[in-house]
């Protein structure tokens, strides 16, 4: 093993390329990588990141035992779906399943595509502009804002947690945050709690059909929420259902700007729009990878693993393995649709994933309609990118519409 493979390939912030050739030489010869750090594992391969993802009993979600804890941070992890296990993941997604329905996501449509409007009004007549502090940035916090029924107007707040949620979940370089990131975000934390508890609150006195009010309100035989599981499941979804749907709109216009004749083939047949979203998403999913813990000792690839070791899943790589997908760096439109771990797979499949394929869809569409020509800007600084190890988007995209 080298020590070029052992140090993530020691690309740059930007350096995206260098990651995915990092990820291609493993994938295909060293499909369960030991990291340099101990008891740390790298997993490349479709076929065995999707078994994990899968297979609750012997991969854990549940990353408290290797996370530093503090007090102001513990309620994160009460109703965050994300980083539980069953029995209690299956309570909590059952209690928010009621309020966060395919329906009320559906409903969506005409409010997210007057705010889209409203957006793309105040850049009318530009000859250039950056996509994502004109759109792509600001929409999803609009849109998970008025869902939840708190304030849009608060938003350089949510912006702002947003951006310490990004560090305190490891900034990139590493898949866990340490102890230095946990207590920078201490007061973000106690922030977040205080202003979200406020809402609670005032729901408990004064009920409503909003996001938070329908989760106060929200039972099974198992029970109600309580204040902290709420206010974990709300940040979860203010913070990284904000940061997944802004990279899925960013890199669905990389992708098809990558693509000349795609983008033609979308403009000329609009119903190809979805797919363009999907196809974007398996390329450049919006979190590079996954982590879990394992439960008893097991083997991937041929390679045994203890019991107690963190496993980190690079579903960037997994979703360009050609044992699963034909030509797997292509962008193709009209791919047969193979399912793709962009927004997981299993109990913890995104419950995010028809919101942001939705605002995908509404955006994408009324950018054709509005721009007859739209490319990335040739600009030397047109295009910068979250940590790719992190968030695969771009937190500029500047493009031209002349």
């Amino acid at each position: 093993m080298t020590t070029e493979q052992q140090d993530l390939g020691g690309q740059t912030q930007d350096d995206y390329p260098s990651l995915l050739a990092w990820l291609d030489l493993n994938r295909a010869e060293h499909p369960v990588l030991a990291d340099a750090f101990p008891g740390l594992w790298h997993v490349f391969r479709y076929a065995d990141v999707a078994r994990i993802l899968s297979d609750t009993q012997t991969y854990s979600s549940d990353m408290s035992a290797v996370i530093p804890s503090h007090p102001d941070t513990a309620w994160m992890a009460k109703g965050n779906v994300v980083g539980i296990d069953p029995p209690w993941h299956r309570r909590l997604k059952s209690l928010v399943s009621k309020a966060f329905t395919p329906q009320l996501v559906a409903s969506l449509e005409p409010r997210i595509t007057e705010l889209t409007a409203e957006l793309l009004d105040q850049v009318a007549g530009r000859d250039e502009f950056d996509l994502v502090e004109a759109v792509t940035h600001p929409l999803p916090v609009f849109v998970i804002a008025e869902l939840l029924g708190i304030p849009v107007s608060d938003r350089p707040l949510f912006e702002k947690w947003a951006l310490d949620f990004i560090s305190a979940n490891g900034g990139g370089e590493s898949a866990l945050p340490s102890e230095e990131n946990v207590l920078a975000f201490v007061e973000t934390a106690k922030e977040m709690r205080a202003y979200m508890l406020e809402h609670i609150r005032q729901r408990r006195a004064a009920p409503s059909t909003d996001l938070i009010g329908q989760l106060v309100d929200a039972h099974t035989e198992d029970g109600r929420l309580d204040d902290d599981e709420i206010i974990g499941f709300a940040g979860t979804l203010l913070m990284a259902g904000h940061i997944t749907t802004t990279a899925v709109l960013g890199s669905t216009v990389l992708c098809l700007d990558e693509n000349p004749a795609a983008f033609a083939e979308v403009r000329r047949d609009r119903s190809l729009v979805p797919a363009a979203v999907e196809e974007a998403v398996r390329l450049r999913p919006a979190f590079s990878r996954l982590v879990r813990m394992t439960k008893a000792e097991s083997e991937i690839a041929g390679q045994k693993i203890p019991a107690g070791q963190v496993l980190t899943m690079w579903t960037v790589s997994a979703n360009r393995d050609p044992e699963r997908f034909a030509d797997p760096d292509a962008f193709d439109l009209h791919r047969e649709q193979t399912r793709h771990l962009g927004f997981g797979q299993g109990l913890h499949f995104c419950m995010g994933a028809p919101l942001a394929r939705l605002e995908g869809r509404v955006v994408l569409n009324l950018l054709l309609d509005r721009f007859p020509e739209l490319r990335v800007s040739k600009a030397p600084d047109a295009v910068a990118y979250h940590h790719p190890k992190n968030v695969v988007g771009p937190r500029r995209l500047l493009v031209t519409t002349t």
